[in-house]
């Protein structure tokens, strides 16, 4: 601890120097930790009860917080579930990175490239069963957040798609439509195999070879894409040749 020297009549006495006192923000503090609790449970309770169980007794049930708060912080429940939703990300880390990085440097995207997106979107769908959830949502209601939602994630895979235009231009390839199916396929098979348990055609993505199967199918799906492509520029430069 410092020490400062103070003047006597009997000298110099040395007194401990007291510490500047923390400050701390505590009802701010408290407020932000609450919200994000509450945050937080909305994805417990969708994974617990599915969207039709998100009421603001399950949810304070769940965390074990007073209703009266997500009237507070949120205004009402459909506050809570709107900043729920806004924040859950729909792309991982990686394939966001991915993304941005191929979007900055479109000379470096091909069917490797590509490929590693979508298998990462297969993985993060597989693995997360809030979005599965919240994508079963936008196909069984119709409701303006939940297409506001869909409209950013679109936003974002649109970039790469544009990017990947130039590349198909004049090729007779639409990979758009071929990532579109990949995608959409990913859903379905998702949805099937973690709602229900059920196979489509025969294969069962809850099981490793199943998994693995659909897995090389993206890559097949993409890569024939990329190379049908590259043929068909390749042909129409030795036409012009001839």
């Amino acid at each position: 601890m410092a020490r400062k020297k103070k003047e006597s009549a009997q000298g110099i006495e040395t007194i401990p120097e007291k510490k500047p006192r923390k400050v701390v923000a505590g009802p701010i503090r408290d407020k932000e930790k609450t919200k994000r609790r509450l945050v937080a449970t909305v994805g417990k309770v969708l994974q617990k009860y599915t969207y039709s169980g998100l009421t603001i007794t399950n949810i304070a049930k769940e965390s074990g917080l007073n209703p009266k708060l997500i009237y507070l912080y949120f205004g009402n429940l459909d506050g809570l579930i709107q900043q729920y939703i806004l924040e859950k990300d729909f792309w991982s880390a990686k394939s966001r990175t991915q993304l941005a990085e191929l979007v900055e440097h479109p000379d470096s995207i091909g069917a490797e490239e590509t490929n590693e997106v979508f298998q990462g979107q297969f993985d993060t769908f597989l693995k997360d069963k809030t979005i599965q959830r919240i994508i079963h949502w936008e196909m069984g209601m119709k409701n303006k957040l939940l297409r506001k939602v869909a409209d950013d994630r679109e936003e974002l895979g649109g970039h790469l798609l544009s990017t990947l235009d130039s590349k198909f231009k004049n090729t007779g390839v639409d990979i758009r439509a071929s990532l579109a199916i990949i995608l959409g396929g990913i859903y379905y098979l998702t949805l099937h195999a973690k709602n229900n348990g059920s196979t489509i055609s025969g294969i069962d993505i809850n099981e490793d070879e199943g998994r693995e199967r659909i897995e090389k199918a993206i890559e097949r799906i993409i890569r024939r894409d990329f190379e049908d492509a590259e043929r068909s520029g390749l042909e129409k430069k030795n036409s012009k040749k001839k």
